[in-house]
């Protein structure tokens, strides 16, 4: 009898120790998959998703409708470089010091116009001290895989090459495909055949790298960026139907149209990537464990889309120049058809993806939007910091337009600007004369009334937070004298001002 109740007992025992196991494992959340679209150049405007009359893109819609929309969504600089360096890091262009585009070698800018302040020099390598968001997740157990345009490297063996000391294998990416895919990048001076196949693409080899990925079995949890070269110029399709249809329905009276025809062709192609890539994680089964971010690395580019009604463009800190489409999708985590008006910008992604897989990143600027996403709790208030130290065009700049409009479809002028976002309100600050503007995007998305002698008050608090942040971390400025740009930051950072 007595061997009878401690059997029982025993059994009881391992019972509540089985149950109180199982209890926690229910209550650990499985690290999700997660898959990271960034597309080139894409506009804010340019998806049916976000409101464009007639451009047909249709698969990054579905993507919008299967999760959430953000409408305030933020690149971290104008232009490519430094975007994509502050989104691997989770930091600000200004803490980086990484804030244009890499190049073949060490040098500063020339401009073919005299100019009142000299930019830093270029960064051409993200440094391998910094911890990319594959370092961290492969920290946390992910198997990590890049495909396509690094562009944090200087170009090696070619334009856009990666180099062999600094490339996507050196800051933690276990898998890494280098491929142009069927981007005009990859035509050189052969252009491929025609396209006149209602529905039918060229191959990309890119694309197709991507969804054998997804599509196979993974022993552990997966981080994937695919990194698109669309839709960066050169802008150019073989797709002969998909031109003959877009000039079939674009109005003939839009501004630069046979332009808007091809890009809108160019365009239609990578919503058709983005669609083989979602039936691919779809077909394998993982679709429902994997969260799926879209992102644009900057704003479009001025000679091809209008990015109104936002105003500017690519290479400038107006709302056309960093304002880009963000979406998020995760079937039973992230509401299906939901939208958000909360700012996030691309340094939140890191944090963010690292809180999902269980870890926390501390030193960084940006901040955690899990439970935004999954609508557990409402964003706080916060701040977004912008710097750009540079002049742009550098060629061509004495032939650019001197102000920077709305949809007028030309490349301006762009001078050393830093800009912050608090709440509604933007201030934008002009380091060649020290004057800043300030608008209200609740009301006025066009950055059309600046606000700077009706509420000086607003716009002096935002400047002193802007350059005191600046100050802090050191960032690099452009600079009066050529021989002080590697000197500490400039007279116009002191907050007394």
């Amino acid at each position: 009898m007595m061997r009878i109740v401690i059997g029982l007992y025993s059994l009881l025992i391992w019972t509540l120790v089985v149950s109180v196991v199982q209890a926690q494992s229910a209550d650990t959340p499985k690290q999700p998959n997660i898959l990271y679209l960034l597309v080139d150049d894409l506009a804010w405007s340019d998806l049916g998703c976000y409101g464009h009359p007639w451009h047909q893109t249709p698969n990054i819609d579905r993507l919008a409708a299967s999760g959430m929309r953000l409408t305030n969504g933020y690149a971290p600089a104008p232009i490519c470089s430094a975007s994509r360096a502050s989104i691997q890091t989770g930091k600000t262009t200004a803490r980086l010091g990484f804030e244009f585009v890499t190049k073949d070698a060490a040098g500063s800018q020339q401009i073919d116009l005299p100019t009142r302040l000299t930019a830093p020099p270029f960064q051409l390598n993200l440094p391998l001290a910094e911890r990319t968001i594959a370092e961290r997740l492969g920290d946390l157990g992910y198997e990590t895989a890049f495909f396509g345009k690094w562009h944090l490297n200087q170009h090696h063996n070619g334009y856009l090459g990666w180099s062999p000391t600094h490339g996507p294998r050196q800051q933690g990416y276990q898998v890494a495909v280098e491929d142009f895919g069927a981007h005009p990048y990859a035509w050189k001076k052969k252009r491929p055949k025609s396209i006149d196949v209602d529905g039918q693409f060229a191959a990309d080899t890119l694309v197709q790298q991507v969804c054998d990925y997804v599509s196979q079995p993974h022993d552990q949890p997966f981080f994937a960026l695919a990194s698109s070269f669309y839709v960066h110029t050169p802008v150019k399709t073989p797709c002969q139907w998909l031109t003959r249809q877009y000039d079939a329905t674009i109005p003939a009276s839009v501004k630069n149209r046979d332009r808007r025809v091809t890009y809108a062709a160019f365009l239609q192609t990578l919503d058709h990537h983005i669609g083989q890539i979602l039936d691919a994680l779809d077909a394998s089964g993982q679709r429902d464990q994997t969260l799926v971010v879209f992102q644009s690395d900057n704003g479009g580019h001025p000679e091809f889309t209008g990015n109104g009604p936002l105003r500017g463009s690519k290479w400038n800190l107006y709302e056309g120049g960093i304002r880009v489409p963000l979406i998020a999708s995760w079937s039973g985590k992230i509401l299906a058809g939901s939208t958000s008006d909360a700012p996030v910008i691309g340094y939140d992604l890191l944090p963010t993806f690292v809180e999902l897989a269980g870890g926390a990143a501390e030193d960084v600027d940006g901040q955690s939007v899990a439970a935004l996403l999954t609508g557990s709790a409402a964003p706080g208030d916060r701040e977004l910091l912008w710097h750009f130290p540079y002049y742009h065009p550098e060629t061509g700049y004495s032939k650019a337009a001197g102000s920077i409009g709305v949809d007028d479809f030309v490349v301006s002028r762009t001078r050393p600007q830093s800009a912050i976002r608090s709440g509604h309100y933007k201030l934008l600050w002009f380091a060649e004369d020290d004057r800043v503007e300030l608008y209200d995007l609740r009301s006025d998305i066009a950055e059309q009334h600046d606000l700077t002698t009706t509420l000086p008050q607003i716009a002096d608090q935002l400047k002193q937070r802007l350059l005191g942040n600046l100050k802090r971390v050191g960032a690099r400025m452009a600079v009066a004298s050529e021989t002080s740009h590697l000197a500490p930051p400039s007279p116009h950072l002191h907050t007394n001002n």
